[in-house]
């Protein structure tokens, strides 16, 4: 399938996102650490981080292949996108720990539908801060942000991407990056390690860049507590 016919294909885009707080939890971040500051979500999906970060004084654009398709669209998506997870998440619930940040797949539900809300309502006023890519290409300039987030994506979906995919993608994220990267989690959906992670490292650290993995105070699948901060000299 070329790469236009996936901008087309609906059907293929999942369209369910994190909550703002998820993800100051899930990068380590302080809201001071957002005033002013211009950060890229990338792919963002449904999360609501552009919508809330943006009115605490950030800069921030969020991009997603989704972002092809009329918000119209993408919220009754989410929402369908939403009731078959929870469906699904029922039968796995062994893979999460659900301690006081959700307390149940009901909590879960609740907080996942908050995000699309936001996000949705934030794409129609101000659908400017919406881009439209497909990975590993990005539409911004060199150094364009100065904080990029990359949250459930790389490593998440080592069975359907490859390790050249990777490699291409976490040398575009740090292109249009002045700073820094964060990657989170560093676990596939078998909440497994990445299998190709410290390669993935060494890679990194041979073009010059500095790494490390930080335990962060956001966990809810199963060994998902640690993010790659990934920055520039």
């Amino acid at each position: 399938m070329s790469r236009a016919e996936m901008k087309l294909d609906l059907s293929r885009v999942v369209f369910i996102g994190r909550t703002f707080y998820e993800y100051m939890l899930m990068f380590n971040l302080s809201e001071d650490e957002l005033i002013g500051r211009k950060i890229l979500d990338c792919p963002a999906g449904a999360c609501s981080f552009t919508a809330i970060a943006n009115k605490k004084g950030a800069v921030v654009t969020a991009t997603d292949i989704a972002y092809y398709h009329p918000f119209e669209q993408l919220a009754k998506k989410g929402f369908d996108d939403l009731e078959h997870a929870i469906i699904n998440m029922e039968k796995v619930q062994s893979n999460y720990i659900w301690d006081d940040f959700f307390g149940s797949v009901a909590g879960l539900k609740q907080q996942r539908i908050q995000a699309l809300t936001d996000c949705s309502n934030d794409m129609k006023e101000f659908s400017s801060r919406y881009i439209p890519a497909v990975l590993p290409v990005l539409p911004f300039k060199d150094d364009e942000f100065e904080l990029t987030l990359s949250a459930h994506f790389l490593f998440m979906y080592a069975d359907r991407l490859d390790y050249e995919f990777h490699k291409q993608t976490v040398q575009e994220l740090l292109r249009v990056s002045s700073q820094e990267v964060r990657i989170f989690p560093l676990i596939d959906l078998s909440c497994n390690r990445y299998e190709h992670l410290d390669d993935l490292v060494d890679f990194i650290q041979t073009q010059g860049y500095v790494t490390e993995e930080k335990t962060v105070p956001y966990q809810f699948q199963q060994g998902a507590n640690s993010m790659l901060v990934i920055k520039k000299n």
